[in-house]
């Protein structure tokens, strides 16, 4: 549900809505291989166990000045980190993920004529809501000559989504046409597919403070009608002109996040802080920046560069060169991104960490989980009074470039699957595997390995700034916790 790796036009028919699904499976496995469902390369990652486990145009330039710094709450779910988006005259609430590897921001529109193709999962979820254009007094569509129509269309020319529109010749030439933008289909890494409209409303955001609001108009997002594996819609914080910071004017400086950890998971009194804006680059003592790597082939998207990995004492062996460079196609490093639930290694890479990791636990494995799960090294853990302790599993060093180390909290890699029984409970690893690294990225460093950490892109200087910090305690300082 993440990382788009491309975008394509269609029309609004269903029918040709499936065909699209159809031919993008085709295109996608042709371009990277067959991919396993249980190990997702890209996106968030929905478990099929039932254990509960973390899973410019003219109109922006305009707006640069009405938004300055600004904080948003962020609201943890099973497999991602949930922006509350209020659109439209009057307000419509709308739950989005906020996912770093993609530019679009879309809403689920039309109440009961909303679809989700293959989401059984998520047929009863709350979470789900829609947007109604027509119960806005200031919803409209987008047209077909606005810099937006012509990057969702992946256009190099501005007449190409006119002409596609129906507009004559003689309007392109005096570019009069005012014909909606046409239809479009966009695409995720993993298998999602999106087909709607593009729309303009007023987007109300928050200021410096909670308590502050304030009123994007003309805000442009992706207006819904049938998904395939998309049943919530996603503001996209990529560096494209159609992401959330782009249109608000936040490029040329950047955000920050501070993720609770997952026992926050669908709690409603207590919020992650995110913020936008110069309070959320400036940086602290304790802040460490490693460069942002250019992709040649996702260019709006954040890369960083992974030099090693320490399990306990012991450093890995180098790791390879993709996972900090890039080939003559534009493969390789490692995408950073909040939509990814956990952090994929590429082979054999990542059985290598495995073989460090197992001699240093002295646990009993529970492969019954594994097989269950699809994660690879589950245990089964001692549980005094059923309750969980710190176990001494082994301490897990990312080092990134530039001298940059993370220490992840052990919450964000042994995780507890299930509540403990007979005084035994079973933790497993959350890394996964790329099935297949021959296109796009090597990498990615999912969001459950960036639980407790503040995430800096500091988009000015081209860095991302990582520090351990206990992110419940930010929340409250910021007044995102409900007593």
């Amino acid at each position: 549900m993440a990382t788009s790796y491309s975008t394509t036009t269609t029309t609004t028919t269903t029918t040709i809505l499936l065909l699209l699904v159809i031919a993008f499976f085709s295109f996608y496995q042709t371009q990277a291989g067959n991919i396993n469902p249980n190990s997702v390369v890209l996106g968030l990652t929905r478990s099929s166990t039932t254990f509960t486990i973390p899973k410019p145009s003219k109109y922006s330039r305009k707006r640069l000045s009405q938004v300055s710094d600004m904080i948003e709450p962020l609201r943890a779910v099973r497999d991602g980190y949930l922006l509350t988006l209020i659109i439209g005259t009057p307000g419509q609430v709308i739950q989005v993920y906020m996912d770093t590897g993609s530019d679009l921001t879309w809403v689920p529109c039309g109440n009961l004529s909303f679809d989700c193709l293959d989401c059984d999962d998520y047929r009863n979820n709350k979470l789900i809501g829609t947007f109604s254009p027509s119960n806005s007094s200031s919803s409209f569509r987008d047209t077909c000559g606005s810099s937006f129509c012509i990057d969702i269309h992946s256009s190099d020319n501005s007449f190409d989504t006119c002409i596609e529109a129906g507009c004559s010749l003689s309007t392109l030439l005096k570019a009069t046409c005012s014909r909606p933008c046409p239809s479009f289909a966009y695409s995720y890494g993993e298998g999602g597919l999106v087909a709607g409209t593009l729309t303009r409303d007023n987007l109300r955001v928050h200021g410096s403070s909670p308590y502050i609001t304030k009123d994007v108009p003309r805000f442009s997002f992706g207006c819904v009608g049938t998904t395939y594996r998309e049943p919530i819609g996603i503001a996209g914080f990529g560096r494209g002109v159609l992401s959330l910071p782009s249109q608000l004017g936040f490029l040329q400086k950047g955000f920050s996040h501070c993720f609770l950890a997952f026992k926050y998971a669908n709690n409603q009194n207590i919020s992650s802080p995110l913020f936008m804006g110069d309070t959320a680059t400036s940086s602290s003592d304790n802040m460490q920046f490693t460069p942002m790597l250019k992709s040649p082939m996702f260019p709006n998207y954040y890369y960083i560069g992974l030099e090693a990995i320490t399990v306990g004492n012991v450093k890995s062996a180098e790791v390879p060169l993709n996972l900090r460079e890039f080939d003559s196609q534009g493969n390789g490093g490692m995408l950073i991104d909040s939509g990814t639930t956990y952090t994929h290694l590429p082979e054999p890479f990542y059985s290598q960490l495995l073989s460090m990791l197992q001699p240093m636990i002295a646990y009993p494995r529970a492969t019954d989980v594994e097989r269950r799960t699809g994660f690879d090294l589950c245990y089964k853990v001692p549980c005094p009074n059923n309750r969980f302790t710190n176990d001494p599993f082994p301490s897990i060093t990312f080092h990134f470039m530039n001298n940059v180390s993370l220490v992840l909290p052990q919450g964000n890699y042994f995780y507890a699957m299930s509540a403990p029984t007979n005084s035994t409970g079973v933790k497993c690893l959350l890394f996964q595997s790329m099935d297949d690294i021959s296109y796009g990225p090597a990498g990615v460093f999912g969001n459950f390995q960036q639980q407790d950490v503040k995430v800096v892109y500091d988009l000015e200087k081209e860095r991302i700034g990582f520090q351990p910090m206990d992110c419940a305690a930010a929340a409250i300082s910021q007044g995102l916790h409900k007593n």
